[in-house]
């Protein structure tokens, strides 16, 4: 499909989405012009599985932090910024960011995903974020998952933001790919705080791969319409 067509259709779909009287102007997301897709940063499926489960969060009243969206595009590799958080309210991409994946999932590009203790893996799907704490790793924030059966052990399993010095340019200079965590999405130490500020205290977080397990059981998204995609 065209991609200026296949952008239209997200918009229009998006438009045509009547949330409920009780959400405000300012709650019901506004996706046109807000990012450039066609420069393959980050995938227009991860964008409109974004858009399309946050939509849902608003109209659930799920979310207290309700203009800030983030997408973790794991279907990208770990060398390049691969985390965006938008102010959907005023349209502005405020961070393009590093950030890990799950040792268990992969080594540059994540395949593998789990919702299992141990495994070291990443999950995929929608969290909404919680407080803040000091830890080992400094300055972090829980994270909710609200998938059950994909994403919704992450705050027993420990899943957080943090900080970690092996997400950077340095490290990757060396390796050719950033280090990799117990599962958590672990973001460049000199950013790690001011990404945390922005997005704590229930904001959505979609985490994103192509992952047709994740698609066809997902709790927030619909998977009919993508499957039919895929089919064409």
């Amino acid at each position: 499909m065209n991609l200026g067509i296949y952008l239209l259709l997200v918009f229009l779909f998006l438009k045509g989405s009547h949330p409920p009287e009780f959400i405000s102007e300012a709650r019901q997301p506004e996706v046109s012009g807000l990012y450039d897709l066609t420069s393959g940063e980050l995938s227009p499926d991860a964008f409109q599985l974004a858009c399309q489960g946050y939509q849902t969060l608003l109209e659930n009243q799920s979310l207290d932090r309700d203009t800030i969206l983030t997408i973790i595009d794991y279907s990208k590799p770990s060398h390049t910024k691969r985390m965006f958080v938008f102010d959907m309210k005023n349209r502005k991409l405020l961070f393009k960011s590093l950030v890990a994946h799950g040792q268990g999932s992969g080594e540059i590009i994540p395949c593998n995903f789990s919702n299992q203790f141990s495994s070291h893996k990443s999950s995929l799907g929608f969290f909404i974020t919680g407080d803040t704490y000091l830890g080992k790793h400094g300055y972090s924030l829980r994270i909710n998952g609200i998938e059950t059966g994909i994403n919704n052990n992450a705050k027993s399993r420990a899943i957080v933001f943090h900080g970690a010095s092996y997400v950077s340019t340095d490290f990757i200079s060396k390796y050719g790919r950033l280090g990799r965590s117990f599962g958590c999405p672990a973001l460049p130490p000199d950013i790690n705080q001011s990404i945390i500020d922005i997005i704590k205290n229930a904001s959505c977080v979609f985490i994103y791969a192509p992952d047709q397990l994740y698609l066809a059981n997902s709790t927030i998204i619909s998977s009919r319409e993508y499957c039919q995609k895929a089919a064409e």
